[in-house]
């Protein structure tokens, strides 16, 4: 039987439609089981966004953190850390992130004056059980100050103890962000205060000997020595900044407190070596800038 021109047209037309619903449904079958590989790689690799305003903080660390000697001889003055503090000539990074209302209820000052990098998995451990959105680190600078340096944290374990704490506040709170703070240049601070009389009688007193120890020889064995502790400070740093990179919750600062240029009247003026109340404010202000920044620190 001959199919005449309009009924060959038809068919034709019925055909293309049915090509066209076959094709339809590859492509919505296809984003129904996640779409293509490119998509997923892509989703992948966004992994979890750093939240720019966290609305809660925990604090752990070191003396610095617990503002030693800021406010009064051989004391901690946590109302003045810079990272939890209430006073208002410092500004905290939590005053500045949840308001000066906010800070009593939402942030939780943990450092401990002393502490070293041994110390910093106990800390994140009571930090996990506020759940935190932001957990801010300061750590290493009582493992390079020594009293000899010898003593000194061997890098290796200084790695393998900031990798077990971070590992241990991850199964713990996997959701809180890190914000690390590099550790200070402990040399700068021993050429702020080494030519006061009255600073070096201080130093005999025990303050990280390692570095302040006879701090105006300039003796090939003190050079040499103060130079050991720098290089040594330079390798936590360097620690640091690799281990918080595997975290994707983890920002570490870029080594902006190491290059701080701490000048004499910022730091304490019982020690001459821990940041006083405009050392503390200025590490707020850092940490603010870096918290709050889109991208983290190149």
């Amino acid at each position: 039987m001959r199919t005449t021109a309009p009924r060959r047209r038809a068919r034709r037309t019925l055909a293309g439609a049915g090509a066209a619903i076959v094709v339809l449904a590859g492509v919505l079958t296809g984003c129904q089981s996640g779409g293509s590989a490119t998509e997923g790689e892509r989703g992948a690799q966004a992994g979890p966004r750093w939240n720019t305003a966290p609305a809660s903080i925990a604090a752990v660390g070191d003396s610095i953190t617990r503002g030693f000697d800021a406010c009064s001889v051989l004391a901690d003055c946590p109302e003045v850390s810079w990272a939890t503090g209430n006073d208002p000539a410092v500004q905290s990074l939590a005053a500045r992130l949840l308001g000066e209302a906010g800070v009593p209820a939402r942030s939780w000052n943990l450092a401990v004056t002393g502490s070293r990098m041994a110390d910093l998995a106990g800390q994140l451990t009571a930090a996990a059980e506020h759940k935190p959105d932001l957990v801010t680190v300061m750590v290493g600078s009582n493992d390079a100050c020594r009293p000899l340096v010898s003593s000194m944290t061997p890098v290796a374990e200084f790695r393998a103890g900031f990798e077990k704490a971070l590992s241990g506040l991850r199964a713990a709170s996997p959701a809180s962000e890190v914000y690390v703070s590099s550790v200070p240049d402990l040399q700068r601070l021993w050429e702020q205060g080494k030519d006061s009389p009255m600073v070096r009688q201080i130093w005999k007193l025990g303050i990280c000997q390692s570095m302040l120890a006879d701090p105006l020889s300039a003796a090939t064995g003190a050079t040499s020595r103060r130079e050991q502790v720098r290089a040594r400070v330079v390798e936590y740093n360097e620690v640091l900044r690799e281990v918080c990179a595997k975290d994707a919750l983890c920002r570490y600062d870029g080594g902006a407190v190491f290059q701080y240029p701490f000048a004499a009247d910022q730091l304490s003026r019982w020690d001459w070596f821990h940041p006083g109340k405009d050392g503390q404010a200025r590490l707020a202000e850092l940490a603010h800038r870096q918290v709050t920044a889109a991208e983290p620190p190149r």
